[in-house]
């Protein structure tokens, strides 16, 4: 019962986070529900008795998303255009109570409840995640060192590029003069 529960709560939130992903016009807006949605997808991992691959799909996924987040941020200046109007801050704070109290009661129920039991289990005295540790370091060592090497290289050449960009800071400009450097950029790219 409670699989059923959590997996039809999931993939619910999951659907709306990318709904919100696709449908919003404010960059911001759509990495942050991108990143919301990767963690609902962790948590069907977490249920099925995978948490190794839900940690992973926490720090991977949602830290890639991060990194695009930050890397959004520096390119462009998304802040211009986002103006909060929250007209009921108690709604705001309902929702985020409730929220917190939905993690909590998610995270509780598996420590509390002894009736959660595996399927499948794994060989004994051996977890999913020293299993996978043990193949991860072993036998794919090297592929997963490039990809951290890919990684770093992707990261300094992201903000090498953003900081050739940096000359002028749209949030210190005026609004002519926004619309001035524009129609100045789109005559030199003529």
């Amino acid at each position: 019962m409670f699989e059923a529960v959590a997996f039809y709560l999931f993939a619910f939130l999951t659907v709306v986070m990318f709904s919100i992903t696709v449908f919003t016009k404010q960059a911001l807006y759509a990495l942050t529900s991108l990143a919301a949605g990767m963690i609902f997808i962790s948590a069907f991992y977490f249920i099925l008795g995978a948490d190794f691959l839900g940690a992973v799909q926490i720090i991977v996924y949602t830290g890639a998303v991060m990194a695009l987040y930050a890397f959004a941020m520096m390119f462009f200046d998304t802040t211009r255009d986002v103006k909060e109007h929250t007209r009921s801050p108690q709604i705001v704070f309902l929702l985020g109570g409730m929220v917190a109290l939905l993690i909590v009661i998610i995270f509780a129920v598996p420590i509390v409840s002894e009736n959660i039991t595996a399927n499948y289990p794994v060989a004994e005295g051996v977890g999913n995640s020293q299993a996978v540790g043990i193949v991860l370091f072993t036998k794919y060592l090297v592929p997963f060192e490039v990809a951290a090497v890919m990684l770093l290289v992707a990261m300094v050449a992201g903000i090498v590029l953003a900081g050739k960009k940096m000359d002028h800071s749209l949030t210190l400009m005026e609004d002519e003069e926004i619309e001035f450097a524009e129609k100045s950029n789109e005559k030199a790219v003529s």
